[in-house]
Protein backbone atom coordinates (compact mmCIF):
# COMPACT_ATOMS: atom_id res chain seq x y z
CA UNK A 1 0.00 0.00 0.00
CA UNK A 2 0.94 3.61 -0.39
CA UNK A 3 0.12 6.65 1.70
CA UNK A 4 -0.91 9.82 -0.11
CA UNK A 5 -0.68 13.40 1.10
CA UNK A 6 -2.21 16.28 -0.84
CA UNK A 7 -1.06 19.88 -0.67
CA UNK A 8 -1.38 23.12 -2.58
CA UNK A 9 -4.98 24.03 -1.91
CA UNK A 10 -6.07 27.50 -0.93
CA UNK A 11 -8.25 30.49 -1.67
CA UNK A 12 -8.05 32.01 -5.14
CA UNK A 13 -10.11 34.43 -7.19
CA UNK A 14 -12.01 33.27 -10.25
CA UNK A 15 -9.67 33.08 -13.22
CA UNK A 16 -6.69 32.27 -11.05
CA UNK A 17 -4.52 29.16 -10.85
CA UNK A 18 -3.41 26.61 -8.29
CA UNK A 19 -1.20 23.56 -8.47
CA UNK A 20 -2.05 20.64 -6.25
CA UNK A 21 0.50 18.00 -5.33
CA UNK A 22 -0.03 14.43 -4.22
CA UNK A 23 3.05 13.01 -2.53
CA UNK A 24 3.23 9.28 -2.03
CA UNK A 25 5.21 6.96 0.16
CA UNK A 26 6.06 3.46 -0.96
CA UNK A 27 8.38 2.00 -3.52
CA UNK A 28 5.61 0.72 -5.74
CA UNK A 29 3.95 4.07 -6.35
CA UNK A 30 5.29 4.24 -9.87
CA UNK A 31 3.11 1.24 -10.72
CA UNK A 32 -0.09 2.91 -9.47
CA UNK A 33 -2.70 4.70 -11.50
CA UNK A 34 -3.65 7.95 -9.76
CA UNK A 35 -6.82 9.95 -9.84
CA UNK A 36 -7.90 13.34 -8.56
CA UNK A 37 -11.43 13.68 -7.22
CA UNK A 38 -13.30 16.52 -5.58
CA UNK A 39 -16.24 16.93 -3.30
CA UNK A 40 -18.30 20.05 -2.78
CA UNK A 41 -20.44 20.48 0.35
CA UNK A 42 -23.61 18.45 0.08
CA UNK A 43 -22.50 16.73 -3.09
CA UNK A 44 -21.03 13.38 -3.96
CA UNK A 45 -17.35 12.97 -4.63
CA UNK A 46 -16.71 13.28 -8.36
CA UNK A 47 -13.97 12.43 -10.80
CA UNK A 48 -11.68 15.23 -11.96
CA UNK A 49 -8.67 13.65 -13.69
CA UNK A 50 -6.60 10.49 -13.74
CA UNK A 51 -3.27 9.31 -15.07
CA UNK A 52 -1.79 5.98 -15.97
CA UNK A 53 1.19 4.69 -14.00
CA UNK A 54 3.55 5.65 -16.84
CA UNK A 55 1.95 9.04 -17.43
CA UNK A 56 1.28 8.05 -21.02
CA UNK A 57 -2.50 8.37 -20.73
CA UNK A 58 -4.56 11.02 -19.01
CA UNK A 59 -8.30 11.47 -18.58
CA UNK A 60 -10.40 14.45 -17.58
CA UNK A 61 -13.92 15.28 -16.59
CA UNK A 62 -15.64 17.40 -19.23
CA UNK A 63 -16.02 20.22 -16.72
CA UNK A 64 -12.25 20.67 -16.37
CA UNK A 65 -11.01 19.67 -19.80
CA UNK A 66 -8.78 22.36 -21.26
CA UNK A 67 -8.27 24.04 -17.87
CA UNK A 68 -6.71 21.34 -15.68
CA UNK A 69 -3.64 19.23 -16.39
CA UNK A 70 -2.62 16.10 -14.50
CA UNK A 71 0.99 14.95 -14.56
CA UNK A 72 3.36 12.84 -12.53
CA UNK A 73 7.01 12.57 -11.63
CA UNK A 74 7.65 8.99 -10.55
CA UNK A 75 11.20 9.83 -9.52
CA UNK A 76 9.69 12.16 -6.91
CA UNK A 77 6.70 9.93 -6.13
CA UNK A 78 4.43 12.87 -6.85
CA UNK A 79 1.37 13.55 -8.98
CA UNK A 80 0.32 17.09 -9.81
CA UNK A 81 -2.91 18.78 -10.80
CA UNK A 82 -2.38 22.15 -12.46
CA UNK A 83 -5.63 24.10 -12.34
CA UNK A 84 -6.02 27.20 -14.49
CA UNK A 85 -8.94 29.51 -15.21
CA UNK A 86 -10.55 28.46 -11.96
CA UNK A 87 -14.28 28.98 -11.47
CA UNK A 88 -16.38 29.20 -8.31
CA UNK A 89 -17.88 25.82 -9.19
CA UNK A 90 -14.42 24.27 -8.84
CA UNK A 91 -14.64 24.87 -5.09
CA UNK A 92 -14.38 21.75 -2.96
CA UNK A 93 -12.12 19.34 -1.17
CA UNK A 94 -9.70 17.73 -3.61
CA UNK A 95 -8.48 14.19 -3.02
CA UNK A 96 -5.88 12.11 -4.77
CA UNK A 97 -6.27 8.36 -4.88
CA UNK A 98 -4.18 5.47 -6.13
CA UNK A 99 -4.86 2.00 -7.39
CA UNK A 100 -2.91 -0.88 -8.80
CA UNK A 101 -3.74 -1.80 -12.35
CA UNK A 102 -5.49 0.10 -15.08
CA UNK A 103 -6.49 3.70 -14.70
CA UNK A 104 -10.20 4.30 -14.18
CA UNK A 105 -12.59 7.18 -13.55
CA UNK A 106 -14.60 5.72 -10.67
CA UNK A 107 -14.10 6.44 -6.98
CA UNK A 108 -15.04 2.83 -6.23
CA UNK A 109 -11.96 1.50 -8.00
CA UNK A 110 -9.37 3.36 -5.94
CA UNK A 111 -7.89 1.74 -2.87
CA UNK A 112 -5.69 4.39 -1.33
CA UNK A 113 -6.86 7.91 -0.52
CA UNK A 114 -5.28 11.05 0.82
CA UNK A 115 -6.87 13.30 3.43
CA UNK A 116 -7.78 16.01 0.95
CA UNK A 117 -6.89 19.65 0.40
CA UNK A 118 -9.42 22.47 0.23
CA UNK A 119 -9.77 24.64 -2.85
CA UNK A 120 -11.97 27.72 -2.63
CA UNK A 121 -12.59 29.92 -5.66
CA UNK A 122 -14.21 33.28 -5.00
CA UNK A 123 -16.31 35.06 -7.60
Amino acid sequence: QVQLIESGGGLVQAGGSLRLSCAASGRTFSSYAVGWFRQAPGKEREFVASIRWSGANTYYADSVKGRFTISRDNAKNTVYLQMNSLKPEDTGAYYCAGRRGVVTLSTRDYENWGQGTQVTVSA
